[in-house]
C-alpha cells in the first residue's frame, strides 16, 4: 500500500494516526466525564443563556466542549497555515500543536471545574490548528505533481485509522478501569486521558527523529499570502481553492449528520447500538481501503474525474440513507457514501496542492482543511435541528448541498495535472 511513499511521508502519517487515536479519544471521554459527576456541574445547570435563552442541561454543556475544539481548530487554520508559510518553517509548528495537545490532555485529571474543561479543550482546538494544515502542507511539499495524490491518500488512511479506532480503544479503557501500577491506582477516565497524552508524544518523537522540513521551505518563504474568493485568472468567477473548499465544506457537513441521529436511526431501522456503530465506521472503512487507490489514481488520470464522480454519486449516497428501512440497506448507502468521500478527499487535496505556489502550501490547503473541519462541526448542529421537521429532512439538506458542491466543482475548478 506504501510503497513508493516517501518515508518522511510515512512518518508523518505514523505520527497523524497516534495523535488522532489520543485525541478521538477525547470524543468519547469527555461526554462521559461530563456524565459521571466528577466534575461539578450544579452551578450551571438550570440557567438560561441570557441571549439565546437555552436552558443549560448536561447535554449542551457537552456540545459547547466538543464543539468549541472543531470551530476553533477550524477558524484558525488559515493563520497558522500562512504562519508557516510566512516563516518558511513547519516542523516546528508541527511539535508546538503537539504540546498543547499532549499536554492539556494530561492536565484534564487535575482540572477542578468545567470552565477548566473549557479552556483545557481551546488550547487543544488552537494546537490542532498548527498540526493539521501544517502537517498536510509538509505532506504536500515532499511530494512530486506524479506522486502528491498517491502521498495525500497514505496520509489520510492512517489518520483515518487512528480516528477510527481511537473511541473503540477509548472505551475499553475507561471501562476496564481503575487500575493499579506500582501502588498507584488510576480510575479509568484518568488513564484514559493520560493514553490521549501519550499519542500526542508519541506523535512528537516520531516527527522530532524523523522528520525535517523541506530544503526550500527554509529559503523560500512567502510573501503573497492573500486569500484569493474571485479567480485572479479571469477564467472562472471562483477562485478553483475556494470553490474546492465550500464543497468540501459540505462534504464534511454530510458525513457529520449522521452522529447526532443516533437515536433516531435505531428507533427507525429497529436496531441496537452495535449496528449503528457498524452504520457509522461504513464511511470510515471505505475511505481507509480506497484512499491510496484513488490517490494514485488521480495522480495517473487526472484529479478532476474523481472530484465529479465523488460529488455526483455524494448526493444520492446521503439522500437514501433517509429513506432505507433496514439495518442492512444502511451499512450499504453508508458504505457507498464512504467511496464518494475517498474520490474526493485525497484528489481534492492534490489540487490544492498542485494550485499552491511555491511556499504558500499551508495557505492553499488550510482553505480546504479549515472547510472539513467547520463541515463537521456544522453537521451534527444542522441534523440535529432538522430532523425536528422529519427523518428525511437532514439527509435531504445535505443531498442539496452536494448538487451544489458539484456544481461549483464543474464550473470552478479545471484539471490541474498537465495533460
Amino acid at each position: 500500500m506504501v510503497l513508493g511513499t516517501d518515508r518522511r511521508v510515512l512518518v508523518l502519517a505514523l505520527a497523524r494516526m497516534a495523535d488522532a487515536i489520543g485525541n478521538s479519544f477525547l470524543i468519547i471521554v469527555l461526554p462521559l466525564y461530563l456524565a459521571s459527576d466528577i466534575i461539578p456541574l450544579e452551578g450551571l445547570l438550570g440557567a438560561t443563556v441570557p441571549v439565546l435563552g437555552i436552558t443549560v442541561t448536561t447535554e449542551l454543556l457537552i456540545g459547547v466542549l466538543l464543539s468549541l475544539f472543531g470551530f476553533l481548530n477550524s477558524f484558525a487554520q488559515p493563520f497558522t497555515g500562512r504562519l508557516s508559510d510566512r516563516t518558511g518553517k513547519r516542523r516546528i509548528y508541527i511539535l508546538f500543536g503537539l504540546v498543547l495537545l499532549g499536554a492539556a490532555s494530561a492536565a484534564y485529571v487535575f482540572a477542578p471545574n468545567y470552565e477548566t474543561l473549557v479552556l483545557l479543550r481551546a488550547l487543544q482546538g488552537l494546537g490542532a490548528a498548527f498540526t493539521i494544515p501544517v502537517t498536510i502542507a509538509l505532506v504536500n511539499e515532499l511530494a512530486t505533481t506524479e506522486s502528491r495524490g498517491g502521498n495525500l491518500g497514505v496520509f489520510n488512511t492512517f489518520r483515518l485509522i487512528g480516528f477510527g479506532f481511537g473511541p473503540i480503544i477509548a472505551g475499553f479503557v475507561v471501562a476496564a478501569g481503575p487500575y493499579t501500577f506500582s501502588g498507584i491506582s488510576l480510575s479509568g477516565f484518568d488513564a484514559a486521558f493520560y493514553a490521549a497524552a501519550l499519542g500526542a508524544f508519541i506523535s512528537f518523537g516520531l516527527v522530532t527523529a524523523f522528520v525535517s522540513d523541506p530544503e526550500k521551505t527554509d529559503d523560500l518563504a512567502a510573501d503573497d499570502l492573500s486569500f484569493q474568493v474571485r479567480d485572479s485568472t479571469g477564467k472562472q468567477a471562483l477562485d478553483p481553492v475556494f470553490a474546492l473548499g465550500v464543497a468540501t465544506l459540505f462534504m464534511g457537513i454530510s458525513i457529520a449528520l449522521f452522529a447526532t441521529l443516533q437515536e433516531n436511526v435505531n428507533t427507525r431501522l429497529g436496531q441496537g447500538e452495535f449496528l449503528f456503530s457498524i452504520q457509522f465506521a461504513a464511511v470510515i472503512i471505505a475511505n481507509v481501503l480506497l484512499q491510496v487507490p484513488i490517490g494514485r489514481a488521480s495522480d495517473q488520470y487526472g484529479r478532476r474525474p474523481f472530484l465529479l464522480g465523488g460529488f455526483l454519486l455524494l448526493a444520492p449516497a446521503v439522500f437514501v440513507q433517509g429513506i432505507v428501512t433496514s439495518p442492512i440497506t444502511m451499512i450499504v448507502a453508508r458504505l457507498i457514501h464512504g467511496v464518494a468521500v475517498a474520490m474526493v478527499f485525497a484528489p481534492g487535496l492534490a489540487v490544492a496542492g498542485d494550485l499552491a505556489k511555491e511556499g504558500q502550501s499551508g495557505t492553499t490547503l488550510s482553505v480546504l482543511t479549515m472547510a472539513f473541519g467547520l463541515g463537521t462541526a456544522i453537521g451534527p448542529l444542522a441534523s440535529g435541528y432538522l430532523v425536528r421537521f422529519s427523518f428525511l429532512t437532514p439527509f435531504a439538506f445535505s443531498a442539496v448541498l452536494a448538487v451544489v458542491a458539484l456544481a461549483l466543482v464543474y464550473s470552478q475548478v479545471e484539471e490541474t495535472l498537465p495533460a
